[in-house]
């Protein structure tokens, strides 16, 4: 199901699986399996490779927000809607074609250029973790409780991008507790060690990305854009020299733009920006 902004601009679709809606330069995107926990059946990875593939050819969509239906954000992966128990020649083939295609969209979500705002309750469990860790800011309802799930299903805890990502967000001690042993990790206790942003009533969670999103929407597009792939860079850059070579690069390529000078000029005359992403 698909939805069009106000002013009349497609969304992305149509998808099975997801809900999606323009509001100016934010598309919402809503995981809308509730009655399987948004758990990740072959439809809905399909369809979130589809979007995000999509995304890297989108500068009009500037924020993403990513969200889900029911009481839960993701239960991991559907394993009723895979082939994977099937004995005989192929088994390893068919089991890797899936793993590869899950994982694809973690990779595709840190490529993507747009900030993606996380808003999740009740479990996250295996992949919808993963979806979680992938995304760039994340904010949680009292309910959240995410794990990887992995580790207790007979498989390493490593997996989906968790072990890249989670030491860099928490450290490798807690990563190292939570990819060990597949125990969840509650609300509360995420946002103390900043794995995510704040905890919100479940009603106040759209309105808390939203008014996140307006203020990245306040910004240079592609500004906005190269501070995500900055920060993409930077976490892997091999010393601070390096990294901030990378920063220098940047802020030269914006500074040259017409919107940074759109900016300026609004700064002195006390007026907001209006930027034309050229």
């Amino acid at each position: 199901m698909t939805d069009t902004s106000d002013d009349g601009i497609a969304s992305l679709g149509p998808f099975e699986t997801l809900l999606t809606k323009r509001r100016d330069a934010i598309l919402i995107v809503s995981l809308n399996r509730p009655s399987a926990l948004n758990s990740l059946s072959a439809t809905m990875v399909r369809e979130l490779t589809d979007l995000f593939t999509q995304l890297h050819q989108r500068p009009d969509i500037r924020v993403v927000i990513l969200r889900a239906e029911g009481r839960a954000f993701c239960a991991g992966a559907d394993l009723t809607s895979w082939e994977l128990s099937a004995d005989g020649e192929g088994r390893v083939h068919r089991g890797l074609a899936v793993q590869r295609s899950i994982a694809t969209i973690m990779q595709l979500m840190r490529s993507c250029p747009q900030p993606i705002i996380a808003l999740a309750q009740g479990p996250a469990c295996g992949g919808g973790f993963s979806l979680l860790l992938s995304s760039d800011v994340r904010y949680a309802a009292p309910s959240l409780r995410m794990n990887a799930a992995y580790i207790r299903i007979g498989l390493s805890g490593c997996d989906m991008g968790s072990s890249y990502l989670l030491p860099r967000l928490v450290g490798m001690s807690l990563a190292s507790e939570l990819l060990l042993t597949g125990r969840f990790i509650h609300a509360d206790r995420a946002a103390a060690v900043g794995l995510v942003s704040g905890v919100v009533p479940e009603e106040d969670l759209l309105q808390t990305g939203l008014e996140i999103a307006e203020e990245m929407l306040s910004t240079n597009p592609l500004g906005l854009r190269l501070t995500k792939d900055g920060l993409n860079w930077a976490i892997d850059a091999p010393s601070m020299g390096a990294a901030m070579a990378m920063e220098d690069r940047q802020q030269i390529l914006v500074s040259g733009t017409h919107d940074a000078t759109e900016a300026v000029n609004a700064f002195f005359e006390k007026r907001p920006p209006v930027y034309r992403d050229l």
